[in-house]
């Protein structure tokens, strides 16, 4: 890649997180709470998803 293509790209990147930052903040503020409930349905997907990887790794290296 070159220097210009990167430099462009930092600057896009900067743009997003200056454009994105403010809602972003404010959706966090205004956000409810979230309960055990909650936290333990993030965590049933995580695993999920590191299971279905495992497999897909052992599925390739057959």
């Amino acid at each position: 890649m070159e220097l210009w293509e990167q430099i462009l790209l930092g600057a896009a990147a900067l743009l997003i997180l200056l454009f994105f930052g403010p809602g972003a903040n404010r959706a966090l503020k205004n956000a409810p709470p979230g309960n055990s409930n909650d936290w333990m349905t993030v965590a049933k997907l995580i695993a999920v998803v590191v299971l279905f990887v495992i497999v897909l790794i052992a599925l390739v290296r057959q």
